[in-house]
């Protein structure tokens, strides 16, 4: 018999005694299925078995882990429907490439036309299995058996991926014979999945999965046709430089071709931004360039550049960061923790805002203001700008994209871009990088750098900045004139020397242990890049260091 202690309270069960079994003891008291259990700080699938000692806290579809082990097992149920409905020999291609819509954009490519008839057949099917609760199975095998396994079937990106891994066993999953390579945990057998659709969409479909918000609801599909064009491009350009999957970024690396790409990519950017500003130009009356952006897209770095670009087009750009029209500290609004919350629009002066741009427009002298976050008090140190004939303001900000943050302004006079690191690059054809893990590392760097602020300190906030963003952000972005991804195909080679050091001292009794583990085997998958060859006014510096700009 062995000591388990689950929420305060020690109970013995004996060895070999599952976890799932204990699981079920306890599911009533939640509203959600136990999906996961934590083992002493370390996640386990609900297979395992007790066999010492130890603290249990059960992992739901309310968490992250737990979505994530629902969102993978939904995508290996959704794989095996779609090939035993089409047929393996029919089908090219099967890949999930980015997020759209609160869904995962997939694409089909084979002998068969993809349409609602065949989705509709395909979620027939995986509704059977999740009727018939099929156990999702896991072996080990070791590297180089996994690697022949993979080119034995025609998954070369995975077989890329594994050549590069120092780890000597991979994990496989399969359902009823049909057998894939999935990064992270899974369910315990398809009955878990009992929340999803297939939406038809441009030229492949989305799978929707319910929400870590509300686990037992599949949220209403609204996508966004933007933000779309922007990730649809941004694959097709990784797919130009043959660098679509980290597999063949490593053999990129492993050739001694970082140099180029590196320089290849910032082209590109330095292109883009170009063109926006060129746009900008060529409407007359624009006085005011919107830029917003979730945490970490880079916004600082990205208008510096753009303010070089309207420069060499004859335009006197003034940068102006809408952080310097915080209310004074004693003033801030505050949130359920009592926490100053410094993400929602009340935060800011937006009377004196629009007060000094409104005066600016009429061609009156104004004196801006800047925020003391030391004192937490605006203060005034005689910066006066007046706007000529040919100058233009950059104003940054997570609230640019609001009308309610200028509501004074014609919006003829505002050009609003929306700029986010776009994560372009998949582990996998199956395996997708969230753009959000991009830019929680990218924050990670940054935040010790700057700040010295440490990782446990990145993750433990992070949840509330990503409630600011889908609350303050997001909702605004199909607004925008322009998108920029910021992203870059490279950079998670060049982070990963930064960020496992700091991720490395998180100890195994943190609470952000479980998370830290997580983003460590991400980055495992990555070989390194040097910093020194990337150029100085890079948007990766605004986090690594060595920016020629004040960020």
């Amino acid at each position: 018999m062995r000591y388990v202690t689950i929420g305060g309270t020690q109970r013995q069960y004996a060895i070999g005694t599952t976890y799932l079994q204990i699981a079920q003891e306890y599911q009533p008291r939640y509203d959600n299925d136990i999906i996961l259990v934590s083992v002493d700080g370390k996640l386990r699938e609900l297979y395992k078995t007790v066999d010492r000692d130890c603290t249990v806290e059960f992992v739901t579809a309310a968490q992250k882990p737990g979505m994530q082990a629902y969102q993978r097992s939904a995508k290996l149920i959704m794989l095996k429907a779609f090939f035993d409905i089409v047929g393996k020999d029919q089908i090219q291609e099967i890949a999930v490439e980015f997020s759209v819509g609160k869904g995962l954009f997939v694409e089909a490519r084979g002998n068969f036309v993809l349409n609602q008839e065949l989705l509709d057949r395909v979620k027939k099917k995986m509704r059977e299995y999740v009727e018939q609760e099929l156990p999702i199975r896991k072996r080990s095998v070791n590297t180089d058996e996994a690697v022949s396994l993979f080119e034995r079937h025609g998954m070369y990106d995975k077989a890329s991926l594994f050549k590069y891994r120092m780890a000597s066993r991979v994990n496989l999953y399969s359902i009823g014979g049909f057998e894939d390579y999935f990064y992270g945990y899974m369910v315990q057998n398809t009955g878990y999945i009992r929340y999803f659709d297939l939406v038809l969409y441009e030229h492949g479909f989305v799978l929707m999965l319910p929400t870590m918000a509300n686990p037992r609801e599949v949220p209403e599909f609204k996508p966004s046709r933007q933000l779309f064009g922007v990730l649809r491009e941004s694959c097709k350009w990784g797919e130009k430089l043959g660098v679509s999957n980290v597999g063949a970024l490593n053999d990129e690396i492993a050739k001694g071709n970082a140099n180029d790409l590196i320089l290849i990519q910032e082209a590109l950017q330095e292109k883009k931004i170009g063109q926006i500003a060129e746009r900008i130009a060529e409407r007359p009356g624009m006085k005011f360039v919107m830029i917003a952006g979730p945490s970490s897209s880079g916004k600082t770095t990205f208008s510096h550049r753009l303010s070089i670009q309207l420069r060499a087009l004859g335009m006197k750009p003034h940068p102006i960061g809408v952080d310097d029209y915080f209310v004074n500290r004693v003033d801030s609004p505050r949130d359920a923790q009592g926490n100053y919350n410094y993400e929602i629009l009340e935060c800011l002066d937006i009377k004196q805002f629009n007060k000094d741009m409104t005066e600016l427009l009429e061609g009156k002298t104004v004196e801006l203001p800047h925020y003391n976050f030391i004192t937490g008090m605006r203060e005034y140190k005689g910066d006066k700008l007046r706007l000529g004939e040919d100058d233009i303001l950059v104003i940054e900000g997570i609230h640019c994209l609001n009308d309610r943050l200028s509501y004074s302004l014609p919006r003829e006079s505002k050009f609003k871009i929306y700029i986010s690191a776009l994560t372009q690059l998949n582990i996998d054809e199956h395996n997708r990088i969230p753009t959000t893990d991009g830019r929680l590392i990218r924050r990670m760097v940054r935040d010790a750098r700057t700040r010295g602020a440490s990782a446990s300190d990145t993750i433990r906030r992070w949840p509330s900045v990503r409630r600011g963003e889908e609350e303050n952000i997001f909702p605004y972005q199909e607004d925008a004139d322009i998108m920029f991804n910021s992203a870059l195909v490279y950079e998670l080679a060049v982070l990963k020397q930064y960020a496992q050091p700091l991720l490395f001292q998180i100890p195994k009794d943190a609470p952000e242990y479980v998370e830290a583990k997580r983003l460590l085997k991400f980055l495992d998958y990555f070989l390194g890049i040097s910093s020194e060859d990337i150029p100085h006014n890079s948007i990766v510096r605004e986090f690594i260091g060595g920016s020629c700009f004040k960020v």
